[in-house]
């Protein structure tokens, strides 16, 4: 094995070969340092390397393991953390001038329980101003790349943190999700994205802002180190009252639970979407595989409006709570698409939010009724493939006209209704582009969801492939 292809092994690896002494957290830490350092100019997944915490946790670790100390699950493997998540002494800028000097002097519940099991810090990942958009720049950072296609995005607003782990910059990285903000960048980087129950990871301490829309979750090559992270980042906690109490089992064991008989349903445009057809065709074909699987699986229509005005008007509003009155001062140096959603924000009346709220909660009852019926929903992700870089999503698919949400129509109905949701690599355009296929459970049934991932992975495996970063597509 070469010292390159440390980066690429899963975590669930990394871990055990540190258990058994084969493999330094030190050793591990400094050759993935050195690939930051080597790569990330290119792709721009980072904002911040703290290399010194990072040599020191990796220290620390490393002493553990030599003194026969106790190893928490994610003992020695390196980490990184988006951009909007607290951490403490180390910068976090949400993407915005405002907060350019900011350094926290606590730590998210997230961050804290992912240290505790002994996870390293490589770094923070970049992200859009307060992750208002779902393609990664912002006027402190720049442009982040897809390490497909440098010419193309890595989507958003986790996009530091999906072109991270697909570029081999560390195998975990933490997100947040507030309208597909893993998934869409999780399918753009072809690596796996899980945004869990509403409230199954604590969200707090942290920026303002999107308080019953976001939820952290990780982001990774493979199924199983997303359930490796969900184990310890999972539970109540009182910072955030909207945490879930505890579930009994363990995310990882849910890895290896059999899904024949399964009743799944396969959307191609949850009814009202416009849908490339290249992606369409690739997201049925992988939904197929359910079949094969020995699930039933019925192509169906689901009866729901589109609920993007419902998604715009609350996230609007939400967010100009949050930030609008930094306008006065800030706002010849925030991005002018925020400028607009905060404008869009201060418009919206209190009769209009509470309506949107009600609507929101009529769009849950609709979405209930629906997955009484099954046990899975599978839809593709997103509704094209990666497009240009720092540009915005396209306004016409198949030759039709599309809303502002258009190309992202499959991922923000389920941050309205708080259910999981992952997104699994479904295979590549003729271009070389990745296309995700979307896999949505009943209410809280996370397991179930990345059960059905494994199982996917088993049958359509995808962490072998590597973008061709550094030639032979390696």
């Amino acid at each position: 094995m070469t010292v390159n292809d440390l980066c690429w092994l899963p975590a669930t690896e990394l871990v055990a070969r540190i258990r058994r002494k084969e493999l330094s957290p030190v050793e591990l830490t400094e050759t993935v340092l050195a690939r930051i350092e080597r790569v990330n100019p290119r792709v721009n997944a980072f904002c911040t390397i703290p290399h010194d915490l990072a040599r020191q946790a990796a220290k620390i670790a490393e002493a553990a393991v030599l003194h026969g100390e106790p190893l928490g699950p994610l003992h020695g493997v390196p980490l990184s953390v988006k951009d909007l998540v607290f951490t403490r002494g180390i910068a976090t800028t949400g993407g915005s001038r405002i907060f350019a000097d900011f350094v926290p002097e606590e730590d998210a519940v997230a961050v804290e329980r992912l240290k505790a099991a002994g996870a390293v810090i490589v770094g923070k990942t970049n992200t859009p101003e307060f992750g208002h958009k779902g393609v990664t720049d912002n006027p402190l950072f720049g442009v982040t790349r897809n390490p497909w296609r440098l010419d193309r995005t890595a989507g958003g607003s986790s996009g530091g943190a999906g072109a991270a782990v697909a570029a081999g910059l560390a195998p975990l990285a933490l997100g947040t999700d507030g309208g597909g903000s893993i998934r869409i960048p999780a399918s753009f980087c072809g690596i796996y994205g899980f945004k869990p129950s509403f409230g199954r990871i604590p969200n707090a301490p942290g920026f303002p802002g999107w308080e019953t829309f976001s939820v952290l979750g990780p982001m990774t090559r493979t199924v199983r180190d997303a359930a490796l992270m969900l184990d310890v980042l999972a539970g109540p906690d009182d910072r955030d009252r909207h945490s879930l109490p505890a579930t009994a089992g363990s995310s990882l064991a849910a890895c290896e639970e059999p899904i024949p008989g399964w009743s799944v349903a396969w959307s191609p445009d949850l009814g009202y979407a416009r849908v490339d057809p290249e992606v369409a065709r690739i997201s049925e074909d992988a939904a197929a595989v359910f079949e094969a699987l020995g699930c039933r699986v019925e192509t169906v229509a689901t009866g729901w409006e589109n609920p993007e005005e419902i998604f715009a008007v609350m996230a609007a509003a939400e967010t100009c709570a949050a930030w609008g009155d930094r306008l006065p001062e800030w706002g010849d140096r925030m991005d002018p698409t925020l400028i607009r959603v905060l404008e869009r924000g201060r418009a919206v009346t209190l009769t209009e939010y509470l309506k949107a709220a009600q609507r929101r909660r009529e769009f849950w009852a609709h979405v209930q009724g629906f997955l009484s019926r099954f046990d899975l929903l599978l839809t593709p992700t997103v509704a094209v493939a990666p497009f240009g870089g720092g540009g915005f999503g396209p306004r016409e698919i198949a030759g039709q006209g599309v809303t502002p949400l258009g190309w992202m129509p499959f991922t923000y109905p389920f941050n309205l209704t708080g259910q999981p949701a992952a997104t699994v690599p479904a295979g590549f355009t003729a271009d070389g582009l990745p296309v995700g296929l979307q896999i949505v459970g009943k209410r809280h049934a996370d397991q179930a969801v990345l059960a059905a991932s494994a199982a996917f992975e088993a049958a359509r495996p995808w962490a072998s492939r590597r973008p061709p970063l550094d030639g032979a597509g390696n």
